[in-house]
């Protein structure tokens, strides 16, 4: 089955977005018999893949298709449950490989969220009535505001250890101690209990941020979320960009795009993206950028290769590695850059920065070797320089190939280069690659503007090896080789490893744990095994663990 990122509001089964002036209501109401897979119900406003999949979709399209919304209540739509999480059937029964990249999936879509408060002035609320447990909680701890009803039976709870053998996949435990700062001992109560913590004592461990009668729940959340709006630098009557369905044409062996294309050699299990630089100018002013909307080739090739990337990691798990490739003009990708940079004040401007942030952060997390290959008619300048930086190995030719008459290979770089798409670790790519060389990010910043050739970025350290075309072709192919012959495991936590040097932040250590800790426990028998506590929940007998601790 081939798992589809790609839908609309008018396709949603689990979601509804409704708009207000300021404030959007974003309402979960899961649709119990629509599971992404077969063998399971998603009761209890529970959620799999396919609901993660409408909830990252609708967060997009409130930044970009509306603009005029500050504040983002979310609720659900069932009564006396806000959401019981992951689906447990589903967890029981999927295959490790889906377990760990829904996690990591649905972690990046909580981190939307956050940014979507912290960066585009688009805050969420969580009204949180009923039963909010495991990842259901974890999806109101990536809100910026959680509102509690005090009813006397609505709860909050991370019950993953006591029932399931597992741990909170989505940053619940993280988030608890980093971003809520609950204090330690309280958290070890918190998360060893199965039945959650209600009302006042969960605003004193601080858990939720305040607690409403059901009363006058609806009022304090209006209250709440106009005040929140008020505070929001979001225009007021700003036309919003319609994200139109992608353009594209799946086969056997490729997935092709206006911008992107996707080649896939199973023998080799080597995968190759090819970026298109554009072919146009950057628009002439903020108001061209937003007629040009979805069709601007800043946002398109975005979206594109978003949609790539979740394709190969969802679809092709026996993909050892990802080359990346461009082909264009260098400097019309740096005029666009230069002209969203100019421009940011605008918000279809900030947006598109912004999201080209993410799916750069997307690349950096996905478990695949990632190789930049830099040859004559290339593009990698501005912001799709950031993807060599983001590769575990980049190539560059030196001169050209016989009879090649492409532009010789160049790398440019840019003012966005050095700031304006931090990391998970919050450093740029260049801070992260010279980690303890702050000399070597002055010498690259230096050199801003300048095409700069094989030997040129070789000296500045920006790629891995410059070989000319006597040794190109067997450099690479040895490499990719050697890269298919070691163990995945190995390979996805060495990379994990070395890509995120540096000071570690929330976001680092939700997703190094996830690697490390769901890697293991996911497969422990504890868990999964045939009397572990996935397979029994909700038959009435507990797990049987082996007690050994290791």
């Amino acid at each position: 089955m081939t798992i589809d990122f790609q839908t609309d509001p008018s396709k949603y089964r689990h979601w509804r977005i409704d708009t207000d002036g300021p404030i959007a209501t974003l309402t979960m109401d899961v649709d119990e018999n629509a599971g992404l897979f077969d063998g399971y119900q998603l009761k209890l406003n529970s959620y799999d893949l396919g609901v993660d999949i409408e909830l990252a979709d609708a967060i997009q399209r409130l930044r970009f298709e509306h603009p005029e919304v500050k504040a983002v209540v979310l609720k659900s739509g069932k009564d006396r449950v806000f959401c019981a999480g992951a689906n447990i059937r589903m967890l029981g029964g999927a295959t490790h490989a889906h377990k760990v990249n829904f996690c990591k999936f649905t972690n990046e879509t909580r981190n939307a969220m956050e940014a979507a408060g912290t960066l585009s002035g688009q805050t969420y609320i969580a009204a949180v009535q009923g039963a909010c447990a495991g990842g259901g909680y974890e999806l109101a701890l990536a809100t910026d505001h959680i509102i509690l009803t005090d009813d006397g039976s609505s709860s909050v709870a991370l019950p993953e250890v006591p029932l399931l053998a597992v741990l909170p996949g989505t940053g619940g435990l993280t988030r608890v101690t980093d971003k809520r700062k609950v204090r330690r001992d309280l958290a070890d109560v918190f998360c060893s209990i199965e039945e959650g913590i209600k009302g006042k004592r969960a605003v004193d461990w601080r858990l939720v941020d305040e607690i409403a009668t059901n009363s006058k729940f609806d009022e304090v959340v209006a209250e709440r979320a106009n005040e929140i709006a008020s505070r929001s630098d979001r225009p007021d009557d700003a036309k919003g960009v319609s994200l139109t369905p992608l353009q594209r044409t799946i086969t056997d062996n490729a997935v092709t795009y206006s911008t992107v294309s996707l080649e896939l050699d199973r023998d080799t299990r080597v995968a190759t993206i090819t970026i298109t630089g554009p072919d146009a100018d950057a628009p002439a002013d903020t108001d061209a950028l937003a007629a040009q909307g979805a069709d601007a080739w800043c946002l398109r090739f975005a979206r594109e290769l978003d949609d790539a990337i979740l394709h190969l990691r969802f679809n092709e798990p026996d993909t050892a590695a990802v080359v990346f490739k461009t082909v264009g003009d260098p400097e019309k990708v740096v005029a666009q850059e230069a002209f969203l940079l100019a421009n940011d004040g605008n918000w279809l401007a900030r947006e598109i920065l912004l999201y080209w942030q993410r799916l750069f952060k997307r690349i950096d997390l996905t478990s695949r070797t990632l190789v930049a290959l830099v040859e004559p008619g290339s593009c990698f300048a501005g912001p799709l320089a950031e993807i060599a930086f983001a590769a575990d190995r980049s190539y560059m030719l030196i001169g050209q190939f016989e009879g090649d008459n492409r532009p010789e290979a160049t790398l440019t770089l840019t003012e966005g280069n050095f700031g304006r798409y931090p990391m998970s670790n919050d450093l740029t790519r260049l801070q992260t690659r010279f980690l303890g060389e702050p000399e070597s990010v002055d010498k690259a910043k230096a050199a801003c503007g300048t095409a700069l050739d094989a030997t040129e970025a070789d000296d500045l350290g920006l790629v891995t090896f410059a070989y000319d075309d006597i040794d190109w072709e067997d450099e690479i192919r040895i490499f990719l080789e050697e890269r298919a012959s070691f163990s995945p495991d190995a390979l996805t936590g060495m990379e994990a490893n070395l890509r995120f040097a540096g000071p570690e932040t929330m976001e680092t250590r939700i997703f190094g744990r996830l690697t490390a800790w769901q890697n293991w426990i996911f497969q422990r028998p504890n868990a999964v095994g045939e009397n572990g506590a996935l397979r029994r929940y909700g038959s009435g007998i507990r797990g049987d663990y082996d007690t050994t601790r290791v």
